[in-house]
């Protein structure tokens, strides 16, 4: 059997631990690369390119809720991701799912429950808690923002999280190694798409599917 290889994104040591036990305690062999905030998250995923599968924390530092999820998601469209979280009521299972994820893994789950998680996506099908029951968006407004967001390009996807992490358009050029006008047009696509004014209209949209979560 191939290596397989695993990225834990999460920044408390004693649960990447706990993820690490339940991958270590799969079939074949895994290596494992650990990240302890988003940042590192992003590098661990441009530096193994051929990574089989990341288990992302939805609160980790230096990114907020389902931002990470979608920069991800947008950055590296074949990476299967799935979400790693204390909050695991059904709206933010779902609206994870609907990003993107190709599962969710609540953090009071147990080693075993980790594992057949991990190895349910590994086989390529989603993963859910056992008591979740798929429904539909009970918030129209949130219902249309997704439809909305999954309209965008990758590209502009990413600019979409940077803005919501307050950069400014040529820190995002900078970052992207872009002109600043590219990032002008990216914004105003971004604003048309999601039928906003302004930014900060954008920004605030962003926010609404966050608002479920706790932490």
């Amino acid at each position: 059997m191939q290596e397989q290889t695993i990225i834990i994104a999460d920044d408390h040591p004693l649960f990447r631990d706990a993820l690490r036990q339940a991958v270590s305690g799969m079939e074949g062999e895994q290596s494992i690369i650990e990240a302890g905030d988003f940042s590192a998250a992003r590098a661990a995923a441009s530096d193994h390119s051929d990574a089989d599968l990341m288990l992302l924390d939805l609160a980790m530092p230096g990114v907020s809720g389902f931002s990470g999820l979608m920069s991800l998601r947008s950055e590296y469209a074949s990476l299967p991701i799935v979400i790693i979280s204390a909050t695991d009521d059904a709206t933010t299972i779902r609206r994870a799912l609907e990003l993107g994820a190709s599962g969710f893994i609540s953090k009071s789950s147990g080693i075993e429950d980790i594992r057949r998680s991990i190895q349910t996506v590994l086989a390529g099908d989603i993963a859910t808690p056992e008591n979740y029951r798929d429904g539909q968006e009970q918030d129209p407004d949130v219902a249309d923002l997704i439809h909305r967001l999954h309209t965008l390009t990758p590209q502009q996807s990413r600019v979409l999280t940077m803005l919501g992490e307050g950069l400014l358009n040529k820190q995002i050029a900078y970052e992207l190694g872009v002109s600043e006008a590219t990032i002008k047009a990216h914004v105003s696509a971004i604003l048309l798409k999601l039928n906003v004014d302004s930014r900060t209209q954008a920004v605030i949209q962003l926010g609404k599917i966050n608002m479920a979560m706790v932490a």
